[in-house]
């Protein structure tokens, strides 16, 4: 009968401490980090090309999450609005546990994009509009998708050449589930010159049953090309 009730004890002590072990598997629990570039290179007065290549990790100092490479043309209609006809390609680790042979999901995207911006006072807003259809591929799996996105994005100058940038985006999903995500960021930015500014901020990346916490570093790179190939 002892030996009965040692056994309980310790086979219920073996699935209460495997449920946090199972629980981070997701990497909920981590601070993961994203690394990116993002660039508008100015090509006339209305037309600039948009790269971008985002670089995201379940840790800051590892453990590969996704790799997001992104295109674009745009079309500056006027000084404060613009139209974006894009591609992005990406290619993501599903699994937070690194095992051998693991593999990973992949996403043909099309986008199309209006931004348009003003200014009250010293505060600069700019709202995003995008929607998107996403040709995935996880394992054997393909799939479609659509998706409509929204951002709002405040900008605020600091004294010297610092700033501070929040946003919030939420993504709505064509088909169900209708919500997909919602990301809420906060950053210090400082601006260099005209061309080129950093950003390293917070993100949390909000889905249904779950959160996520992303330290984020960017670095925004925007010459003009125009005045160059003149010269």
């Amino acid at each position: 009968m002892t030996n009965r009730f040692f056994y309980l004890l310790f086979t219920i002590f073996c699935a209460w401490n495997s449920i946090p072990v199972m629980a981070q598997n997701t990497g909920e629990n981590e601070l993961g980090a994203w690394y990116m570039y993002f660039g508008t290179n100015k090509l006339s007065e209305q037309w600039s090309l948009h790269t971008e290549a985002q670089f995201r990790y379940y840790q800051t100092t590892g453990n590969f999450n996704q790799m997001l490479l992104r295109t674009g043309v745009n079309y500056h209609i006027a000084e404060n609005a613009m139209a974006t006809l894009g591609y992005a390609y990406i290619d993501t680790d599903t699994e937070f546990e690194e095992f051998t042979g693991e593999k990973k999901a992949n996403e043909h995207r099309v986008f199309q994009q209006f931004i348009l911006k003003n200014n009250v006072g010293k505060f600069a807003f700019e709202h995003r509009y995008r929607l998107e259809q996403r040709f995935l591929q996880h394992y054997e799996t393909q799939d479609t998708q659509h998706r409509a996105r929204y951002r709002l994005q405040v900008t605020y100058p600091l004294p010297g050449q610092w700033f501070l940038n929040v946003y919030d985006e939420i993504f709505i999903n064509l088909q169900e589930p209708l919500f997909g995500q919602n990301r809420l960021y906060g950053a210090l930015g400082y601006k260099l010159n005209s061309e080129l500014s950093f950003q390293a901020g917070y993100l949390k990346n909000h889905f249904t049953g779950s959160n996520y916490d992303r330290l984020q570093l960017a670095i925004f790179y925007n010459p003009d090309l125009s005045k160059r190939s003149v010269q």
